[in-house]
């Protein structure tokens, strides 16, 4: 339903809108975008092993670490300021990356992205948040917001594989580049300013206490699926709950708190943060198995993989405005309900999928992202439209952080799961050969003949039998998540929306786009 007190959006604010698109397609795609020249900067930069492991982690630490905190500083000083100080500094960061001419510099100038990416993705939702103030636009916006984040880490590894086949590895940066500056030069054109009218002191101990809450979860389950359970990696875990109590009681007992208690005022806030978490997890849990499944079970080269495992954008480019045209019509709760359910046929015919399945893993995993990227679409949406106006860059940050925190956990309980199936199968094997699927591959290369084949088909059954195992406990979630977007969403209105011209939310520009 409409809020009849909004004014509808009209070409400025839907040309604004396709500007705001492009820094959170930048950002998505550097999530993947190392996939295809990580070989490349290993013969220019020999980084060490933990090196490699920094250039490829780095970005997304500084990223997921520091989201609460520019979301609540996007609130002070506004959301297009943030905007445009973050694409200076991403482009900046990213010319150094393309220039880096040893391991430590580019390190450091992946973590320099990260911190701009962690000013960029809160801004351009809260921009979003603010720009559509119509109900049925506004949630038509975040769908597409949604379905570009992730068809932007799909495309990643695919424009780095076509870049590398002409240029030089730094040319996957540099990319970057041109964009920032169009940016640059549009959104103070196109973008008015929006910003808390009395937003309080910042809480600056707040911000090291955000970090320390995140950080070691996420470093730790991102380990944990990588490597396995250990005492070091659980305590990390355990680490960054103990700071996230601290930190959550921080938040509720200051009046200038960084998460204002205003946000959970809405009813539908708590509740969307959550689901879009249990989407995040099912998300990237699934994806764990699906490029492992395309490389070394299957037996495709990167670029390959990465060409198919565009295959299911097609179906999500339309899920998320077909599920935002039918939120308008029924209670959200059972379109949400139903996007879980398609998510979990999705992952019951990954379920199925053998040694070779191609289309069957294709199409499982295109019925998935669907059902995900609908769920997300409206949960953020209700999210964003229950939480106030002038909170939006904390909501979004808030949003973006329960995606970060739910991907790792995905890949961490998804991963184990189907990584004890795979060592049970093979228990008799060599430890190379039971360790990971990759390591059996190295070691029937080794091996070659006939003993060589005998020991790939049997690290690739079972890996297969440990994914079956893994989509099964994926289809048990989301049904599960289903049956509890019906029970706390149902019945929950469309949310009321400060009009457009409300004179706090939009101190500078607004006239420019009034006309």
């Amino acid at each position: 339903m409409t809020n009849p007190a909004a004014r509808p959006a009209g070409r400025r604010e839907w040309t604004a809108f396709t500007v705001l698109l492009l820094p959170l397609l930048l950002v998505s795609m550097d999530v993947s975008v190392l996939y295809f020249a990580i070989p490349a900067i290993t013969r220019e930069l020999d980084p060490s092993a933990t090196q490699q492991l920094w250039i490829f982690d780095s970005y997304a630490f500084a990223l997921s670490g520091l989201l609460i905190t520019m979301g609540s500083l996007g609130d002070r000083i506004g959301r297009r300021k943030l905007l445009l100080i973050g694409a200076t500094a991403f482009g900046l960061a990213s010319i150094g990356a393309g220039y880096a001419n040893s391991a430590e510099m580019l390190i450091a100038c992946r973590v320099l992205l990260g911190i701009g990416g962690a000013t960029l993705m809160p801004s351009t939702l809260a921009l979003v948040r603010n720009l559509f103030t119509d109900a049925a636009q506004r949630g038509k916006a975040i769908a597409i917001w949604s379905g570009a984040m992730t068809g932007g880490i799909a495309l990643g590894s695919v424009m780095s594989g076509v870049m590398l086949n002409h240029f030089w590895w730094g040319s996957v940066f540099l990319i970057n580049v041109p964009a920032m500056l169009l940016l640059l030069v549009l959104v103070p054109v196109l973008v008015p300013e929006f910003k808390d009218p009395a937003p309080g002191r910042f809480d600056l101990v707040s911000v090291p206490l955000s970090m320390a809450a995140v950080l070691p979860v996420v470093y730790g389950l991102k380990e944990i699926a990588a490597e396995g359970f250990s005492g070091v990696r659980l305590a990390c875990v355990a680490v960054g709950l103990a700071f996230g109590y601290v930190f959550v009681r921080r938040q509720r007992t200051r009046d200038d708190a960084m998460v204002a208690r205003t946000l959970f005022a809405g009813r539908g806030f708590g509740a969307g943060i959550g689901l879009n978490t249990i989407s995040a997890f099912a998300m990237m849990g699934s994806a764990y198995f699906t490029t492992q499944y395309l490389q070394s079970v299957l037996g495709m080269g990167t670029l390959e993989a990465a060409l198919w495992s565009l295959a299911p954008s097609v179906v999500i480019g339309a899920a998320a405005p077909l599920s935002a045209a039918l939120a308008q019509k029924v209670d959200r709760a059972y379109v949400i309900a139903g996007g879980f359910c398609l998510a979990a046929a999705g992952f019951a015919l990954i379920g199925l999928v053998g040694t070779d399945s191609l289309w069957l893993l294709l199409t499982g995993a295109g019925v998935l992202a669907s059902g995900i990227v609908t769920v997300m679409s409206l949960v953020s949406d209700m999210a964003l439209g229950a939480a106030p106006a002038e909170k939006a860059g904390s909501a979004a940050s808030l949003l973006e952080t329960g995606q970060e925190f739910g991907g790792a956990l995905g890949m961490a309980v998804l991963g184990s799961l189907g990584t004890a199936v795979y060592r049970g199968d093979l228990a008799g094997q060599e430890p190379a050969v039971r360790e990971t699927l990759g390591g059996a591959v190295a070691t029937a290369r080794q091996l070659g003949g006939p003993a060589g084949e005998q020991v790939l088909t049997l690290a690739r059954e079972a890996f297969v039998h440990g994914m079956q195992y893994a989509a099964w406990g994926g289809t048990a979630l989301l049904l599960a998540a289903a049956v509890l977007a019906l029970s706390l969403l149902r019945g929950i209105p469309a949310p009321a929306v400060t009009p457009a011209g409300a004179p706090a939310q939009r101190p500078e520009g607004a006239e420019a786009l009034a006309g």
